[in-house]
């Protein structure tokens, strides 16, 4: 009888394993069904978002501000819109809100919305980020021209802002004023600098001013990876293009006014004030009065 026990003791404890394994896997099931879409840093950010809109602490609007903040910094532009108009429609809208709509505006393609938000900026603390912003659109564009401008009136009112100073450089760069993009590249990569765009922006003047060498150094301390340096190479082929055209159009310019027939001294009497022109008559007819 003894024997017979014996026996069938280890049949029974594979069942009761195998029992055991099968509920694990009904437990790692449910759990998973359970997670289901949640996984991800999406859902991680709409729970932080619950929990933070339950407390009705003063500071709350603040709180929901800065996980919106986060939201963006994850790439969840579109989820950001969304919370940004629940935000609007229980606090109001703010110039902290507006940059957060603008910049997501933008990061979502909608362009023409985006500007419009980034206009509203100009009158607020928030000016500098406005000016930013409308840069940004411009160099997207292809309007180089305009995006400088609005960048160094960015830069004129943050400084210290080592982005928007490498920004603006880019921008002269694309416009193919070279020379112009080394102060603003300088101030940049001197204030921030292991920041990787920076540095590449720093690098592409390098290469568009002549100094390869300098050029080939600082992506190499900088352990900038190929895909970057391929990046770098592309837009020195555009800015050396700008260059050119730029060149180009000065010296048609400067054909245009050295074929211009220089005034007589007649025509130079009439359009000029004083003297000359209409105060001689008048001081003659005085005179002569």
């Amino acid at each position: 009888m003894n024997h017979i026990v014996t026996r069938r003791a280890p049949a029974a404890r594979g069942a009761l394993a195998a029992a055991a394994c099968m509920a694990l896997v009904v437990l790692a099931a449910c759990a998973s069904k359970e997670q289901g879409y949640g996984v991800g840093p999406q859902a991680q950010a709409e729970l932080q978002m619950r929990d933070a809109t339950r407390d009705p602490a003063p500071d709350t609007p603040g709180m929901y501000l800065g996980l919106i903040q986060r939201m963006q910094a994850e790439g969840l532009y579109y989820a950001s819109l969304a919370h940004i108009d629940a935000y609007e429609h229980q606090y109001g809208a703010s110039p902290e809100s507006i940059v957060l709509r603008a910049d997501a505006l933008r990061a979502t393609g909608q362009s023409a919305a985006s500007a419009t938000a980034y206009m509203q900026l100009l009158t607020t603390p928030f000016a500098a980020r406005g000016h930013r912003g409308l840069g940004l659109l411009a160099g997207a564009a292809g309007d180089f021209s305009k995006a400088a401008s609005e960048l160094a009136e960015a830069s004129r009112l943050e400084p210290t802002d080592a982005t928007t100073l490498s920004d603006l450089g880019y921008a002269l760069l694309r416009e193919g004023e070279v020379a112009a993009a080394r102060v603003p590249l300088l101030k940049a990569v001197e204030l921030d600098t292991h920041n990787p765009k920076i540095v590449a922006n720093v690098a592409l003047y390098f290469v568009a001013s002549g100094d390869a060498a300098s050029a080939q150094a600082l992506m190499a301390q900088e352990g900038l990876a190929p895909a970057a340096r391929a990046a770098i190479e592309r837009d020195a082929q555009n800015v050396a293009q700008a260059q050119h055209a730029r060149e180009m159009a000065h010296a048609r310019a400067a054909l245009a006014s050295a074929a211009m027939p220089a005034p007589t001294a007649a025509m130079a009497s009439t359009q000029s004030g004083w003297p000359g022109g209409e105060a001689q008559p008048r001081l003659v007819e005085r005179s002569a009065q």
